[in-house]
């Protein structure tokens, strides 16, 4: 049996589909039941997870976690410890056949986001990461048509980038040749990103957006002075 798309059939996978229906997650996809169950799936990250037997049973929902006998600080290292276990399966499922198909849908669909640029007619993105190792940099979006990255909104800006790694779009566009947009004739030619002359650009990104808020804010003040000048 395998887990499907839907909320209806698989009740026995409360953990993973309450973790990707919370607001926030809707970029992670539900993994197939056969896919979490074999081991050699998950080879080498047993050692990458503190409490990876309880977090493995949590996915599999082969365990249910007495909270009143755990501390609340226990039960929140386990529960980062699952969805950190569950990240990095997921970065390993989304390359597969079945895990590009699900995630086609959610591209198809607009989830990942439409990229900004103007000139891209709200062309629907892919996530991607700058790193495949974890904890190195967050989720980012990439635009298949102008081939640039952008940043996510800012439910998705904590999101780990290895979760969905390096070569996950270019895969999914080269092995869905369906999936790729229009353009102008030049055959789609995978990039090599550099991370950090993305990142620079991304924290440039950033500083701008704070800037921005930082003179609205001024605006704001400026205002409310002038309003309690005239009142007085």
């Amino acid at each position: 049996m395998s887990r499907t798309d839907s909320d209806s059939e698989q009740d026995e996978y409360d953990w993973v589909e309450t973790f990707c229906d919370q607001r926030g997650n809707e970029f992670f996809c539900l993994i197939d039941e056969e896919y979490v169950n074999s081991n050699f799936n998950l080879t080498g990250l047993r050692q990458q997870v503190r409490y990876y037997k309880t977090a493995l049973k949590l996915i599999r929902n082969t365990n249910k976690l007495d909270l009143e006998k755990l501390s609340e600080e226990k039960v929140l290292e386990i529960e980062e410890d699952t969805e950190y276990l569950y990240g990095l399966i997921h970065s390993r499922y989304i390359v597969t056949d079945e895990g590009m198909r699900r995630m086609a849908k959610k591209y198809r669909a607009g989830i990942f986001g439409k990229c900004p640029n103007v000139f891209c007619n709200r062309q629907p993105c892919l996530p991607i990461g700058l790193y495949d190792e974890p904890k190195r940099d967050t989720l980012k979006i990439y635009c298949p048509k102008c081939r640039d990255l952008y940043l996510p909104k800012l439910r998705y800006r904590k999101i780990d980038g290895a979760y969905f790694g390096t070569t996950f779009p270019h895969l999914l566009l080269n092995t869905r040749k369906k999936l790729r947009p229009m353009k102008p004739p030049q055959e789609y030619k995978p990039e090599i990103i550099d991370p950090k002359i993305n990142k620079t650009k991304m924290e440039n990104e950033i500083k701008k957006e704070e800037e921005e808020e930082l003179v609205n804010n001024q605006k704001k003040e400026e205002n409310e002075e002038e309003l309690n000048t005239e009142e007085k």
